[in-house]
């Protein structure tokens, strides 16, 4: 599942794992919706930015570790600043991820969380 409320990261996203045989279970634009999503369509692992409308990504963090303790998240943030990062550790993430980022960047860290390839 990625969520983040920008389209275009959105769409980067899906374009960079869909080929590595990863399935895009849901998309959304902040954490209300991926909540909702989650629940009626759980994912292994979720890339999830923390700056969003409505609900950020540090308490949509929280609320998805209260629905499943096992899903894996990586946080992809512009607020690259170190206690950010640990926050989102220290709250269940698996990894922090400072955008921009380049695509290998992100297949590395999304393989890394997996524990493999899909």
């Amino acid at each position: 599942m990625i969520v983040d409320d920008s389209s275009i990261m959105r769409r980067a996203i899906t374009k960079y794992l869909t080929p590595l045989g990863f399935e895009i279970v849901g998309t959304a634009g902040n954490g209300q919706e991926a909540l909702q999503l989650y629940r009626e369509q759980p994912a292994e692992l979720v890339t999830l930015d923390i700056t969003m409308p409505q609900m950020d990504g540090l308490a949509c963090l929280q609320a998805l570790k209260e629905i499943n303790s096992e899903v894996r998240v990586l946080v992809i943030s512009a607020l690259s600043d170190s206690q950010t990062g640990l926050k989102a550790l220290k709250l269940g993430a698996k990894s922090f991820l400072p955008k921009p980022f380049t695509e290998a960047q992100l297949i590395n860290e999304i393989q890394r969380i997996a524990g493999s390839k899909p």
